[in-house]
């Protein structure tokens, strides 16, 4: 049972990495490039951007380390038993060499992407290689780390930025919450060069919301949130959102979050999603992650 578990991890994992680096053409199917984008984010040479590698990493890690813990005696008993064999042998070979060649592959890949010169966009390239979209707002309202329910519709008039995280995620929530944050201190730091007699009030008015809805409900309980918003370092125009279970439940599903729990970790795994709402209080970008195209896609408003 243990081996059989270990052999979906790697072929989930193979077939993940494949989906995040195959090189492809222009003939692509448009779903590939954006499941990439979604999934991985994007870098130069089309590899994943830093949280796409964490995720391609650190899950299939995390997976077998819980396989490890919990079946550790199971697993290198099955593997023993399977090795006494010539088909076994070769079997554990084929896994062993396939792992080695696609080891190869991404170095190859990785190499070539690197290879390719690279010009620095700026941020009128990184807004028109955004899609503008005119999307209405989902329904949002919930209680954030001061215990005040949340309205979106409170903030019409200046840029909002929307994603979905959660605290005991390790690896691209750190990240997304970080981008998010550099994005709002930079378009604060432009306003005051821009306007260097700018008041404190008429700075707060330019400066974008950062809204980060939990999709783990169940661990990051409106109790805990004043704690997750401390370790995230939030000031006054950043909110962490919680709520019952079924409350945050509707709201990642009106706003089209796709997530997949893992009932034995209680963690999830999720596409890195920044959502830009403009002044007009509508959806105008939906982008990877990412400080650069954050701003960009504000500055662009």
């Amino acid at each position: 049972m243990a081996v059989a578990a270990l052999a979906v991890i790697l072929a989930i994992t193979g077939a993940w990495w494949m989906l995040a680096l195959w090189p492809t053409s222009s003939a692509a199917p448009e779903w590939v490039e954006r499941t990439r984008l979604a999934c991985f984010g994007a870098a130069p040479g089309g590899l994943p951007n830093s949280g796409g590698w964490l995720v391609m990493i650190g899950q299939p890690l995390g997976m077998i380390i819980v396989l490890v813990a919990a079946w550790g005696g199971d697993l290198r008993a099955g593997v023993a038993r399977m090795t006494r064999h010539v088909s076994g042998q070769m079997a554990v070979g084929a896994v062993l060499a396939g792992i080695v060649a696609g080891v190869a592959g991404v170095a190859v890949r990785v190499s070539n992407a690197d290879a390719r010169p690279f010009i620095a966009s700026t941020t009128e390239q990184l807004a028109a290689a955004l899609t503008r979209v005119n999307d209405t707002v989902p329904t949002m309202r919930l209680a954030d780390q001061h215990g005040n329910v949340l309205d979106l519709a409170a903030f019409r008039g200046k840029p909002v930025l929307v994603s979905f995280a959660f605290a005991h995620c390790e690896t691209v929530c750190p990240l997304l919450v970080m981008d998010m944050l550099d994005a709002q201190k930079r378009i604060r730091a432009e306003a005051a060069r821009v306007s260097p007699d700018a008041t404190e009030a008429e700075l707060d008015a330019v400066t974008p919301e950062v809204v980060v809805v939990t999709i783990d409900p169940f661990r990051d309980t409106p109790s805990r949130l004043p704690t997750i918003a401390k370790a995230w370092e939030f000031g006054k125009h950043a909110h962490v959102l919680s709520g019952p279970v079924d409350e945050v439940d509707l709201v990642l599903n009106a706003w089209r979050v796709p997530r997949v729990r893992n009932e034995a970790t209680g963690d999830y795994t999720h596409p890195v999603m920044v959502y830009v709402i403009g002044r007009s209080g509508r959806i105008q970008f939906v982008t990877p992650g990412g400080a650069d195209v954050i701003t960009a896609a504000i500055q662009s408003l």
